[in-house]
């Protein structure tokens, strides 16, 4: 950037590695390190996308932006926006954790909830950019958010001293994670930086909305939207990956996998990285109970070393809802909804 003085920045970024010793001991002997990505702002991963996002948003002027979120996406663009003096609107399913509509309410974003998935909200953030004039920040819609995640590659390289490790073990919903870690290992690999090869990804989703699994299961580039959804609502609830086609390629090129797993193994999951210290996202929950599948499959060998996604806080998803955020169906509510609130331009009551 022109000026590294305007970087929108809350401090994300270099979160810790932490070694897991009493877990390692359910695995192949190694070493098991989890990426603790509830430290950064906002309580996710998701900071350092939109830090990166809003920075490069602001060098071309952009005043206004939205995003179709299933939850932490929505946060860290509502907080991001208020750091840049942007203005933020925020579309999440109807069944959004309750904490985080209220967090995206909280950072002054115009949130609305919408009756259907992330790609029904995708839906009403690209008609509304063209009449309203909104730069949508959704997942893969703008170079940032995939560069901002480029950093948790680099952070992993340098914490590891130089030395890649074997598996990354990634909760994927929209999959941007995926694909800038991977574009980070191969640059540190092309310059000579590091030792090791390509990390194996691990992509772990939910049953109920299982797109990459059913990809690589199927043989096929990608196997499309997912049908008949009935996963919980999360951040792994994406029926169809932006770029599914490349996340599915990044899993074949590294010798990776994809695994669904269930409600009831997140739940457990979570309880069990509790019990060491670690509050679970259900998302990072997922990661957990992910590798022990694949462990038990035979994926990891002895003395691999292993790196796992927590990508969120745990209090994030507490069961509470709020019944004074307006919940719309589509772009026409969402304008009738302004137009009765007398905000036709900048959206609903925050």
């Amino acid at each position: 950037m022109r000026n590294p003085k305007r970087a929108v920045t809350l401090g994300e970024g270099w979160t810790p590695l932490v070694r897991m010793r009493g877990l390692e001991r359910r695995l192949p002997s190694g070493r098991l390190w989890i990426k603790r990505e509830e430290q950064n702002p906002t309580g996710s991963f998701k900071a350092r996308g939109f830090s990166v996002a809003l920075t490069v948003a602001g060098e071309f002027g952009v005043r206004k932006t939205a995003v179709n979120s299933n939850g932490n996406a929505g946060s860290a663009l509502a907080a991001y926006a208020a750091v840049a003096g942007m203005e933020a609107h925020v579309f999440l399913p109807a069944d959004c954790p309750g904490p985080i509509v209220r967090e995206c309410a909280g950072y002054g974003a115009f949130t609305v909830l919408v009756d259907g998935l992330i790609h029904d909200a995708g839906s009403i953030v690209r008609e509304g950019a063209r009449e309203q004039g909104w730069h949508d920040v959704g997942t893969l819609r703008e170079p940032g958010r995939a560069e901002g995640k480029k950093t948790m590659g680099l952070e992993i390289a340098e914490q590891l001293g130089w030395k890649l490790p074997d598996i990354i073990v990634y909760p994927t919903g929209g999959g941007s994670g995926v694909i800038g870690m991977w574009r980070a290992f191969r640059q540190l690999i092309g310059m000579g930086l590091v030792s090791g090869d390509l990390p194996r990804f691990v992509s772990v989703q939910e049953e109920g909305c299982s797109p990459l699994v059913d990809a690589l299961a199927q043989g096929k580039a990608f196997a499309g939207r997912q049908a008949n959804v009935t996963s919980s609502p999360t951040g792994l609830r994406v029926p169809r990956p932006p770029d599914g086609q490349l996340l599915a390629a990044i899993l074949r090129e590294t010798g990776g996998t994809a695994v669904a797993v269930t409600r009831e193994e997140i739940a457990e999951a979570a309880r069990e990285l509790g019990l060491h210290g670690i509050s679970a996202s259900p998302e990072g929950a997922a990661a957990w109970a992910g590798l022990l599948r694949v462990a038990d499959q035979g994926f990891v060998r002895r003395g691999e070393d292993i790196v796992l996604f927590n990508t969120s806080h745990a209090l994030k998803y507490l069961p509470w809802r709020w019944t004074d955020v307006p919940v719309v169906r589509n772009y026409r509510e969402w304008k009738l909804l302004c137009a009765e609130n007398g905000k036709a331009e900048s959206g609903t009551a925050k």
